[in-house]
């Protein structure tokens, strides 16, 4: 399997370096992926992966780490996303899952099935904070991934978004938790509400403070099954019903466009 050489990235480079480091290093597709929910106590998680094209066709206004974005930002760059990528795919694992097989088997599932599921494959993969394996393509964990490599904040956004928008649905079903506010985080009023109606079934009962209202030592309840999630209309493509992931994915037109350069940088990958 080829790897790049070695290259310098410089920071001064901004968000695109990475990928057109790669890039000039003969890795023309680069795909990021990135998750949103491992800190929440409810809900599901969500991961993403994304393709931005070469060049100015990828170069997205406003994109960074989606945390670092106020929520109409990130529905703005959003758009630009979906509108701009050559491929990208959303999956989501609902709570139950998380409890059933852990929060990181969970991560790291979700994050290879994302990728797996782009329409474009790519030729080197960006992940935030922890290396994916069993993708046949050469990768590489970036720390901050989500603040340094363009594609993976696309990625960060997509999830980020999707998980919202979901924990928004929620908030309809279950109202007494305040889940469009704080998107089934662990807060001061999350966990007010916990503590004076508790969990529900979109809760993680895995997490301690979840279990220490239920009273059930980190066990579920036996009925609880993998909730299935409302239609990712946003994404062109719902949850399959009864399934535990839902994937919804995209595939803009192959563009060919020249490699974005940046005088900045030098050599390749470190």
């Amino acid at each position: 399997m080829l790897t790049p050489p070695r290259t310098v990235v410089r920071r001064e480079g901004g968000i695109y370096a990475l990928e057109r480091a790669l890039q000039r290093r003969g890795f023309r597709v680069v795909a990021g992926a990135d998750e949103a929910g491992r800190g929440a106590c409810a809900g599901p998680l969500v991961a993403a992966a994304a393709v931005l094209p070469e060049g100015k066709r990828g170069e997205v206004d406003e994109l960074t780490d989606s945390k670092l974005l106020t929520a109409a930002a990130r529905e703005r760059v959003y758009v630009e996303v979906v509108k701009r990528a050559l491929a990208y795919a959303v999956v989501v694992i609902p709570a139950a899952e998380v409890d059933a097989r852990g929060l990181h088997v969970c991560n790291l599932a979700a994050m290879r099935r994302a990728l797996a599921a782009l329409t474009t494959r790519p030729e080197y993969v960006l992940t935030d904070g922890f290396g994916v394996d069993g993708l046949g393509v050469p990768g590489l964990a970036v720390w901050k991934g989500d603040q340094v490599a363009a594609c993976v904040a696309a990625a960060s956004v997509l999830a980020k978004v999707t998980r919202d928008r979901i924990m928004v649905d929620l908030h309809e079903r279950f109202p007494q938790y305040g889940f469009d506010e704080h998107k089934g985080y662990v807060t001061p009023e999350h966990n007010a509400a916990l503590a004076a109606h508790g969990p529900c079934l979109e809760h993680r009962f895995s997490y301690v403070n979840v279990a220490t209202v239920s009273g059930r030592d980190s066990r579920p309840p036996r009925s609880r099954r993998p909730a299935t999630v409302g239609a990712l209309e946003p994404m062109g493509q719902a949850a399959p019903a009864g399934g535990t992931v839902g994937v919804a994915l995209a595939e803009g037109a192959r563009l060919s466009l020249p490699v974005g350069e940046d005088v900045a940088m030098e050599g390749g990958v470190r």
